[in-house]
């Protein structure tokens, strides 16, 4: 195959690129580094492209911007891509408030013109997009909790699988980065529906692994083991740091957008997690950290 990755040197693009390289098909990857630009030098994935340059044989990269739609045009005149894997974003809630325009554009607009550059020039390609859990916005914080020791954990036994797909997106306060996604959401459900095109929404939680350019407002393990290995102060926002992350590996996601391709389905919709077993509090992160590093946690 032929595939196009967006955000190919970020956390889940470099991993699916690896991973696609690896099974030998043709990989080119779209990455302008905007996480430098979004969180400064701490945020710069030039690092983790020249990692994948070196270990991977197929692969091509451009430095392209997604709002860009001339450009996007261009590149699929270029190449009639069998994938595309979405991943590139402004991924930060806080961030989102003081940049929204570039937040909508990057989100939304960005995804809409890949979209119809697929529709246009390939519209048989296997389209997977990048979401989040957070096109939920607040909904899931209606289901009723309890407090432990280290961490908030579900009232009910009911609830232990988690969130699953039914829940609502609207009537509920999302954050503008929540807004903006849930708009790309939608885009890519309804180019399934209405176009009859192979896609699909992976609404991710915590994503980790290790090629994440981690930063205070985006990449909570990769910040926190990061903060402790260097003994620079991790801030808790709220929760008394009870709150808790559901925990899932990039080769684990890699895996999953293979699994879809092999049977794709239109406008489709999945939560990726890695289940309870895989969950940590604030709280019990630091404690994990410190039994990996013998540091404390400042």
């Amino acid at each position: 195959m032929k595939i196009l990755v967006t955000g190919s040197s970020g956390l889940i693009g470099s991993e699916a690129v690896a991973h696609f390289d690896g099974l030998g098909h043709e990989v080119v990857g779209v990455d302008n580094n905007m996480r430098r630009v979004f969180f400064g030098d701490a945020g710069d994935t030039l690092w983790n492209l020249a990692r994948l340059k070196g270990a991977t044989k197929r692969f091509t990269h451009a430095a392209l911007d997604i709002r860009e739609r001339a450009g996007i045009e261009q590149l699929f005149s270029a190449h009639r891509f069998d994938l595309i894997v979405h991943c590139a974003a402004q991924p930060s809630h806080d961030k989102a408030r003081d940049i929204p325009l570039v937040d909508f554009e990057v989100n939304a607009l960005g995804t809409i013109n890949l979209l119809e550059a697929t529709r246009q020039r390939c519209p048989e390609a296997v389209f997977v997009y990048f979401s989040t859990n957070k096109v939920y916005g607040d909904a899931p914080n209606e289901i009723p909790m309890k407090e432990l020791e280290t961490r908030w954990d579900y009232a009910r036994a009911e609830d232990f699988d988690g969130v699953d797909e039914t829940c609502r997106i609207d009537r509920t306060m999302h954050s503008l980065f929540g807004a903006s996604k849930v708009a790309a959401d939608v885009l890519v459900q309804e180019y399934g529906r209405y176009f009859g095109m192979p896609t699909c929404c992976l609404r991710g939680g915590c994503l980790t692994g290790p090629n994440h350019s981690g930063v205070e407002l985006h990449g909570f393990l990769s910040y926190l083991v990061r903060c402790n290995v260097e003994g620079r102060p991790y801030k808790i926002f709220g929760y008394k740091g009870k709150q808790v992350r559901d925990n899932i590996h990039s080769e684990d996601v890699a895996s999953l957008m293979h699994e879809f391709v092999l049977n794709p389905r239109k406008g489709e919709v999945y939560n990726l997690g890695g289940g309870k077993n895989n969950s940590c509090s604030i709280l019990e992160s630091f404690q994990m950290v410190e039994h990996i590093t013998g540091l404390p946690t400042v």
